[in-house]
């Protein structure tokens, strides 16, 4: 199955190759207070293959907070957070937020509140490193996908 993705204005775009098929793809909604402001409803396959495809970069806002070993991209002509990624030993990992997939597949979508509080840092990369995409490639991105 490919899933297509992308903000409200289609400057941050992205295809997940996730085979075989789901029955069900796991999200994830994040209590911390910038996924709750934002929506973030984040899933990820390991296996899986995500390409992001950004049109204008100067138009995507990278944003870190906390730990600051994650970056949001956010588009800033609309203000959507499509994708998330982590640079960890020198690769790439990322999610993507569900609530921005094309067309939108709700029925297939099981989602389970979490908390990374007082998680450590070396603990939060363990896990990205084990549940988030290990094969990511950014198109189009220049700094942004850093």
């Amino acid at each position: 199955m490919i899933i297509n993705g992308s903000c409200h204005c289609g400057n941050v775009r992205f295809t997940l190759a996730w085979e075989p098929d789901p029955i069900e793809i796991p999200t994830r909604v994040c209590d911390c207070s910038f996924c709750s402001k934002h929506g973030g409803v984040w899933t990820s396959y390991p296996k899986g293959a995500l390409k992001v495809m950004i049109d204008d970069p100067a138009q995507v806002s990278p944003y870190r907070f906390g730990t600051g070993t994650a970056q949001f991209h956010i588009c800033a002509r609309c203000g959507v957070v499509p994708v998330a990624s982590s640079r960890i030993d020198d690769r790439l990992f990322a999610v993507v937020n569900a609530n921005t997939f094309d067309p939108a597949t709700p029925v297939r979508l099981r989602a389970a509140p979490v908390s990374f509080e007082g998680e450590t840092e070396a603990g939060r990369l363990a896990r990205r490193q084990r549940y988030w995409i290990g094969q990511v490639e950014f198109a189009g991105a220049g700094e942004a996908a850093r």
